[in-house]
């Protein structure tokens, strides 16, 4: 049974059908669309969908079209003001440069984080097992 806090908070998105949204999901994608359904579990549907990537002060956009989100994916989901541009700081690249940057930055990530556990290694401490929700 779905708690009826969670059902009213979910049935209060219908009066915002039609609105355009960013959604941010478990996995750290960053999606914006105009929300078409939801229902009483708060999976979603979004219509002309981007997936937004940012690196650094660049973005760039992935056209995704209609988005059926699971609800238990979603960590974050607010409603966008069509009227303020909140990129106006950012520089828009196209998506082979943001994808290429976005590989060195996951890259650079990587390495940091190996480098981290061969010091930890060192010192006598054991990593923790990667969580499989980001590992």
């Amino acid at each position: 049974a779905v708690p009826s806090a969670a059902f009213s908070a979910t049935a209060s998105l219908l009066d915002e059908l039609d609105k355009k949204f960013l959604c941010v999901l478990r996995d750290g994608r960053k999606l914006i669309g105009y929300l078409r359904s939801v229902d009483q579990f708060a999976n979603l549907v979004l219509q002309d969908t981007i997936e937004r990537i940012y690196v650094g002060n660049e973005y760039g956009d992935i056209p995704r079209g209609i988005y059926i989100i699971r609800g238990e994916n979603v960590v974050l989901l607010g409603e966008l003001d069509p009227m303020d541009d909140q990129s106006n700081h950012l520089s828009e690249v196209n998506v082979e440069v943001i994808l290429e940057k976005q590989q060195l930055e996951l890259e650079q990530k990587a390495k940091l984080e190996q480098e981290r556990t061969q010091l930890l290694l060192s010192q006598g401490y054991q990593p923790e097992p990667p969580d499989e929700m980001h590992g």
